[in-house]
């Protein structure tokens, strides 16, 4: 194919990323809603930067989203809209919940685009490495639509998992896959946060998991972020926050009893009360301590 043009609607911990490996491929132009986030795609990486979504998605064979929320991505795309050129493939990488997903798919119809549903598995370190997992629903009839949604995905991931040809299903994914995440986060900083407490020294946690059946890379990762004191965001208190309110509501929506999520949810605001909105969600250690982040008085 001769190369071909993306836009890139958000340039946050993973969208910055994304459009870099991107370039592999196509001429890649790069939106942000705060232009100082976006400035160094110019000055370091020598993507095309735009004052505007409709600049930048103007003659893009692909429009990528990557924003925080579905509301953002639909103000986003309403601005694009009077330059999204017909038939361009709109690849939606943002977590944006069940209900959601659905009105952006009938916005992909009506702005004629062809939609591939595909949040992402993985925070900053898989995203600069380009080895995030892609959870891709959409339309896999062969042709080109097909073929660029799946050079985005090998550019940015290291597999992809593909859920159905309809959009949406790959989304209610994510939020299956979220549930698990939240729960590994606040269990890794629960215990180690016990384990204190108890006078044993959170090291010898980690010792005792290391190559066992509960060990994991991502459990490694937060204990020893945790451990160091560390909470430089790879995907923030605030943003958990976000993401575990779409997992309560979709349970609840699907009849699912959620308690693990529900508390994990109430743990991430507290963590919010206490001034850690923009720390990394391994800061739900912080608010181990009973009554840590507590409004005296309020519900969670």
């Amino acid at each position: 194919m001769a190369q071909k043009k993306v836009a890139v609607l958000g340039t946050g911990i993973i969208g910055a990323p994304v459009a870099r490996h991107l370039r592999a491929h196509f001429a890649v132009r790069v939106w942000n809603r705060t232009r100082a986030r976006v400035e160094p795609l110019a000055a370091h990486d020598g993507l095309e930067v735009c004052g505007t979504p409709a600049e930048a998605v103007a003659g893009a064979d692909v429009v990528v989203t990557v924003l925080k929320d579905g509301p953002a991505v639909r103000e986003a795309m309403a601005a694009a809209a009077p330059a999204l050129a017909e038939g361009a493939v709109w690849v939606q990488l943002s977590t944006v919940g069940a209900e959601e997903i659905d009105e952006l798919a009938r916005l992909a119809d009506a702005y004629g685009l062809v939609l591939y549903d595909a949040p992402v598995q993985g925070t900053k370190q898989p995203a600069e490495n380009g080895a995030l997992v892609v959870l891709a629903s959409g339309p896999r009839t062969a042709g080109e639509p097909l073929e660029l949604a799946r050079l985005v995905f090998d550019a940015i991931g290291s597999r992809t998992v593909w859920v159905s040809g309809e959009p949406g299903a790959a989304s209610r994914l994510k939020l299956a896959l979220n549930s698990l995440v939240f729960a590994l986060t606040h269990g890794a900083a629960e215990c180690l946060a016990l384990a204190e407490a108890l006078g044993v020294d959170p090291a010898l946690v980690v010792d005792a998991v290391a190559g066992g059946p509960l060990d994991s890379p991502f459990f490694q990762a937060k204990a020893a972020a945790i451990r160091a004191g560390d909470y430089s965001a790879s995907f923030s208190v605030s943003n958990s926050v976000k993401d575990a309110e779409l997992v309560v509501a979709a349970a609840e929506s699907a009849g699912v009893a959620a308690d693990v999520g529900a508390a994990g949810l109430a743990r991430f605001r507290r963590a919010v009360g206490a001034g850690h909105g923009d720390k990394d969600m391994a800061a739900s250690y912080l608010v181990a301590p009973a009554g840590a982040g507590r409004n005296p008085g309020a519900g969670d």
